[in-house]
């Protein structure tokens, strides 16, 4: 990095932490999306979402510093649609005030900016659920995609030389850049690996509503970080967002619940917590920008406007497992809009820096066709490039996206990664595999940490009248078993049994106590 001599002394130390806090917080988004996408997911795959999130982390901050930034940011580039490679590899990059804000040096602000990066990678990655490979293809393809979709996009709305910035479009912290890229682009990912088996779709529900709810509140403290920021000092802008932001989300969690209770008669943790985002996402670009009372209006919009959108994916017939595009893309499309309608002069000045002509409450009557166009010229660039570049990727020999059938059938966990979220996944699955009928497993059938080498069995005699049959006269085991069993779906793959008009269930008696 070359320093240009600007004194660093000329910046607020106040400022300066204030948004390397705000980056901390941004970054702790990652593990929030981690913790929701597993517990959304099945118990057999939870683990493998956890995985693309982390690495993705990891591609996003090495492609941001190795030229992400300078395509985004790049102050010598004038086209108006990418930068170049004046700051390749973080070089001229250092103390100088930053393109984003004269209080920020460029390597803050190029920090802060990494953050909304490898969130937007994450995010991205819910498009695997159950179905997608992590290595090497949805890497490569990570890398690609923030060099060829996520930059230019950045560079339309941030850039100081960007057709979108110069044009005067109001996107505060990332409405076409993170939330049209990530939910246009799951979208088109999901459209590439194509629908999960059908065995998949049948009675799909979060097996961890526990970790949705946490990764949901581990979220809505990052997005305050993320909004938060996004006005580049400890300034009342920064404050009006995160007051914004506060209230999107409450107002997004409650309509989604009173949707979902006028159906069902419950309220629901998973609903609450998808409303919750959906106000979030709403408010991401937009919280800088409007007053309190168009906050409450727009979470409740957007709390309604994504719980019916979740049923475009079976109209559109793509499976969008994680609703990507109605929790992201809309609720993002909604805020870039409530920009042209309610944007304030007079609020967007409280950072002391930003100046705009504001929306329709201002009689800037132009700036919503300019917001419109704007979302679809993003939405366009997005699902158009993400899409081609993944499906060139998944010819590439070695790079296949999508994993096979018996991948799904056993979990992307147990074919990906070779751990779980929880170690009795493994022994629920694995229980008639490890020869525990016999009541003997040898050292070389087992692992460390399983069960012991010599087992007390006792057989005991059920009946199976009316038992499903097999073309060869077997019959499933779990036909006994509860219908409420979750994972019958799992094991039924391992409970034929050669037997006709009695079934004979082997109960241990040890650590584990008595087998399933």
């Amino acid at each position: 990095m070359a320093d240009q001599g600007t004194d660093a002394g000329q910046y607020s130390t106040g400022d300066m932490s204030y948004i390397l806090i705000c980056t901390a917080l941004v970054f702790f988004m990652v593990p929030g999306l981690a913790f929701l996408y597993s517990g959304l997911a099945r118990r057999k795959s939870a683990l493998s979402l956890v995985l693309a999130c982390a690495f993705c982390n990891a591609v996003g901050i090495f492609a941001w510093y190795f030229w992400g930034y300078s395509l985004a940011f790049s102050p010598t580039a004038t086209n108006g649609y990418i930068g170049n490679l004046h700051n390749f590899g973080l070089q001229n990059a250092l103390a100088e005030p930053s393109p984003g804000s004269p209080y920020l040096p460029t390597l803050l602000y190029a920090f802060y900016q990494s953050g909304f990066a490898c969130v937007t990678l994450s995010i991205l990655m819910g498009a695997l659920a159950e179905r997608g490979r992590v290595l090497p293809g949805a890497l490569v393809f990570a890398f690609l995609w923030l060099t060829l979709v996520y930059c230019p996009l950045a560079c339309w709305a941030w850039n100081v030389n960007g057709w979108a910035a110069r044009w005067g479009v109001l996107d505060y912290a990332g409405g076409g850049p993170v939330e049209i890229g990530s939910g246009v682009g799951g979208l088109a990912y999901s459209w590439v690996l194509g629908r999960r088996g059908e065995r998949e779709l049948v009675n799909f529900r979060p097996h961890n509503v526990g970790n949705v709810a946490l990764g949901t509140f581990v979220l809505w403290l990052g997005w305050l970080g993320f909004n938060g920021g996004s006005a580049f000092g400890a300034n009342l802008r920064a404050v009006l967002a995160c007051v914004n932001s506060n209230l999107c989300a409450a107002m997004g969690g409650i309509a989604w619940c009173l949707l979902d209770f006028r159906i069902e008669r419950k309220y629901t943790m998973v609903g609450f917590c998808s409303g919750t985002i959906a106000g979030l996402v709403a408010a991401t670009p937009a919280s800088g920008y409007i007053p309190l009372w168009a906050s409450v209006v727009l979470g409740l919009l957007s709390g309604v406007a994504c719980n019916f959108a979740t049923k475009i994916k079976f109209l559109i017939g793509i499976d969008d497992a994680l609703d990507l595009f109605a929790e992201h893309a809309l609720a993002g499309i909604l805020g870039l809009l409530f920009n042209g309608l309610f944007a304030s002069p007079a609020l967007t000045a409280l950072d002391g820096v930003s100046q705009i002509p504001g929306g329709w409450i201002a009689g800037n009557w132009i700036q919503l066709p300019k917001q419109l166009a704007y979302v679809v010229a993003c939405c366009a660039y997005t699902f158009v490039g993400t899409a081609l570049l993944a499906y060139l990727i998944d010819r590439v020999p070695g790079c296949g996206l999508r994993a096979g059938e018996e991948a799904e059938r056993v979990g992307m966990d147990e074919d990906q990664v070779g751990e779980f979220v929880q170690d009795f996944v493994e022994v629920r699955r694995d229980y008639l595999a490890w020869g525990l009928g016999s009541g003997q497993v040898t050292p070389a059938e087992r692992s460390e940490g399983d069960l012991p080498v010599k087992r007390e069995v006792r057989h005991t005699a059920v009946s199976v009248e009316g038992a499903e049959k097999g073309e060869d006269g077997r019959v499933r085991w779990e036909a006994e078993r509860g219908a409420g069993d979750r994972h019958a779906a799992t094991e039924r793959e391992n409970g034929w049994v050669p037997v006709d008009g009695e079934l004979e269930l082997e109960k241990t008696e040890g650590p584990l106590g008595t087998a399933p």
